[in-house]
This record gives C-alpha cells, sequence and structure tokens, in this order.
C-alpha cells in the first residue's frame, strides 16, 4: 500500500473515532470531535498530493479516496441529524443521494474504460462541506441561528449543483457510446 492509500486510510479511521467521540460523554468532546474531523478533512488533499508527486496514482487509489470522503462526510451527517446538533435530515438525504448518483455515474463510466476525476464543483462542495460539519461541531447550543447553518446551506446547494453538474456532463456514460466517442 503506498503513502497516499495510508492516508487515505487514515481519514476513514479518524471518522470512525470522530463520531465515537461524539457519543462519549466528556469535557471538551465536541471539540476534540472537530478536531479530529478537521485533521480527517485535512488529508483528502493530502492523500492527492502524495499520490501526485510521488507518481503514485493507482485505480485502487482512484476509488478509494472518493469512498473515505463519503465515509468521512456522511457518517459525520448522521451522527450529527441523529444527536439532533443541528443537521436537518433532508440535508443527510441530499448530500447522500449525490453521493450514490455519482458512484453509480463513476460505476457505468469505468465500465467503458473512464476515469471522472473531481471536477471544481465537486471540490467547492466537498470543502464547503467540511467546514459546514466542523462549525456544526464547535457551534454552542445557546446559538440561535449560527454561521454553520448558512454554510451547510451553501453546501447543500453546491451539493445539489455539483450533482447535476457531473450527471449533465457525463450523460453519454449511460448511452451505449463508446469510451473513443464520449466527449466531455
Amino acid at each position: 500500500m503506498n503513502l497516499a492509500n495510508r492516508i487515505t486510510t487514515l481519514r476513514i479511521i479518524l471518522a470512525l473515532v470522530c463520531v465515537s467521540i461524539m457519543f462519549w460523554d466528556i469535557p471538551g468532546r465536541d471539540s476534540l470531535a472537530a478536531i479530529i474531523f478537521i485533521i480527517a478533512g485535512l488529508t483528502d488533499g493530502l492523500d492527492g498530493y502524495a499520490a501526485r508527486i510521488r507518481k503514485e496514482i493507482t485505480p485502487f487509489g482512484k476509488w478509494f479516496d472518493p469512498f473515505a470522503d463519503k465515509v468521512l462526510i456522511i457518517l459525520t451527517l448522521v451522527v450529527l441529524a441523529h444527536l439532533n446538533r443541528g443537521v436537518p435530515w433532508m440535508a443527510v438525504w441530499i448530500i447522500s443521494l449525490r453521493e450514490v448518483l455519482i458512484t453509480i455515474l463513476r460505476f457505468f463510466a469505468g465500465r467503458k474504460g473512464l476515469t471522472i476525476a473531481a471536477s471544481i464543483w465537486g471540490k467547492l462542495k466537498t470543502v464547503s462541506q467540511i467546514i459546514a460539519i466542523a462549525l456544526i461541531m464547535l457551534a454552542k447550543p445557546w446559538d440561535i441561528f449560527p454561521l454553520s447553518i448558512w454554510v451547510l446551506r451553501l453546501a447543500v446547494a453546491l451539493t445539489i449543483w455539483s450533482g447535476i453538474d457531473y450527471l449533465w456532463r457525463w450523460r453519454s456514460v449511460f448511452t451505449s457510446a463508446k469510451a473513443k466517442d464520449v466527449i466531455v
């Protein structure tokens, strides 16, 4: 396993540690979970950088990195919604549905020999989700309408937009066109 894939594995482990901490009854629980979540979020860029700089980009890594992102984001959102921490279930469903649709898109693209790289909208979506979740974790209960809710709304909007963008740009993946016929 190369360095980039080890960093990606670390992101999944940190996601599991983060959500576990949210259930503990300890002082500073929210801050500790947020710090771990932020570190996990930072590994998203770090693993790609490591793969590029070390020339260790692999088909497994191209699949594993988005999978780790989904584990980090969706798992944390589900726990925050379950704990009534200001995450509406509708946001969880919208984000989860987009991830399932894009995963299906990537699967069909892969069967045609295509790789769907992250678009600028997909990257902005991920960054906004990480920021929103970190802010929600750090929000105080007495905040009536904290900044985190506005950032979460932005993240949901970017989630919808990036999903539409991917599906529109790669719509030919669902047709009978061959890989050489696909125009992006």
